[in-house]
């Protein structure tokens, strides 16, 4: 079997075409059961964030082919936008490529750490969803211990800009003066707790917390002393809102083009600002063609999310660094593995002949005969037995003119050393 890593980021497929592929987080445990039946797929681990959908499997070679297929009837979605940002990647490429992933090499902010938490919840979903055998088992294990290394060792978590830090500097340029602003967020999942404490630190005093869950959203807004209203309040507080950010894991838009209409027929046309930082998105795209309206998605956040990337450079090539010994590291330990493998099935067939030969002999000697006589003929056939099929094999490859057969044999038995 073959490890794959199969996948759409925010470098290869616009929120557009991501938000089409993303998974609701409260069926994952039956898409993950769903991907295992697939004829080729053994094991299967599902990442899905707001910037990347990842499926890590082992299978054959017929896995690209059977989950491009499958998420295209699973999402409803052409092939066409699928070939255009696919990714499909094998053993070491797809090893590589997990372990950045898990250290924030790969993320849209580099180094940002929330992306860790994210890859163990969703090995901790695939485990208990029964989908996680040894093998993918061993690579996430080694994936977290290297990320864990790369965080460590390495300047790249220290002070990262994350997607959340970029929203609030985003709203920065557009409001001169932070303190005057109000502010509603949408959710109330970690993004949203850090753009909520870095609207605290620009100035904003007053921020609305609109959640599902009125629990979740007052335990919330009592850390970032903030208000807690539920997600069908959200038309009342709308209107007072000069800044909304939303990120929550909801299939379907929450803010209408309508909605936004009302609210800003009721704000005397003043400019709203918005990010909307889901996958799939919060916000119907459409709101942003209302003239008072500024609307930024999480791919428009790149140019002050690049600054974080030059400026870290020297730590991600530390990081790429320990990768590579990561990767190394692992390969060489599956090479090991399979190895033990052959041994454990070569002793077993050496085992079983001698068990054969010795049964006989046992037998005879119980009978009468002569014990030297005896184990002389076991000797004897022993020896030729386990030499059959080996001098066949060596007779083949030489006749078919497989040199290096002959020289890994003669290593193998340390031949040309025969003193040691």
């Amino acid at each position: 079997m073959t490890i794959w890593a199969l996948g759409i980021n925010h470098k290869t497929a616009p929120v557009a075409v991501r938000e089409r592929v993303a998974f609701d987080p409260a069926s994952m445990s039956d898409i993950l059961k769903d991907l295992r039946q697939l004829r080729s797929v053994s094991e299967v681990v599902v990442l899905s964030t707001c910037n990347r959908t990842e499926i890590y499997c082992t299978a054959d070679e017929q896995c690209p082919e059977l989950v491009t297929r499958w998420l295209e009837q699973n999402h409803e979605i052409a092939q066409s936008d699928l070939d255009a940002s696919l990714y499909a990647l094998t053993d070491d490429e797809a090893v590589a490529h997990t372990m950045k992933v898990a250290s924030g090499l790969d993320s849209l902010v580099l180094g940002e750490p929330q992306i860790l938490g994210q890859m163990k919840s969703a090995y901790a979903v695939a485990q208990d969803a029964g989908t996680v055998g040894s093998e993918l088992g061993r690579l996430f294990r080694q994936t977290f211990s290297i990320a864990k290394r790369v965080r460590t060792d390495t300047a790249i978590g220290q002070n990262p800009v994350s997607v959340a830090f970029a929203a609030v500097r985003m709203a920065q340029h557009i409001f001169a003066d932070m303190r005057h602003s109000r502010a509603l967020l949408i959710g109330a999942g970690e993004t949203i707790e850090l753009v909520a404490r870095h609207l605290r630190q620009a100035g904003v005093e007053h921020i609305i917390l609109a959640n599902r869950t009125l629990a979740r959203g007052q335990n919330l807004a009592r850390e970032v002393h903030a208000e807690a209203v539920l997600l069908e309040d959200i038309p009342v507080v709308l209107p007072d809102a000069d800044i909304v950010i939303s990120s929550t894991a909801s299939p379907l838009p929450i803010l209408g083009k309508g909605m936004v209409e009302k609210a800003l027929k009721r704000r005397r046309h003043k400019p709203m600002f918005m990010v909307d930082i889901a996958v799939p998105r919060d916000i119907e795209p459409e709101v942003g063609s209302l003239a008072d309206v500024y609307l930024y998605s999480v791919d428009d956040l790149r140019g002050i999310i690049e600054e974080n990337v030059r400026s870290r450079e020297d730590a991600a090539q530390q990081a790429n660094e320990l990768i590579s010994a990561g990767v190394e590291h692992y390969m060489r330990e599956l090479k090991a593995l399979d190895a033990v493998s052959t041994l454990t099935d070569v002793r077993n067939y050496v085992e079983t002949v001698r068990d054969e030969q010795l049964e006989k002999a046992i037998k005879q000697i119980q009978n009468g005969g002569d014990p030297e006589k005896i184990l002389r003929t076991f000797a004897h056939t022993f020896g030729n037995k386990m030499l059959h099929k080996p001098m066949t094999a060596l007779r083949r490859a030489g006749a078919e003119g497989r040199r290096e057969v002959l020289d890994w044999s003669r290593e193998l038995f340390d031949l040309d050393n025969p003193s040691e």
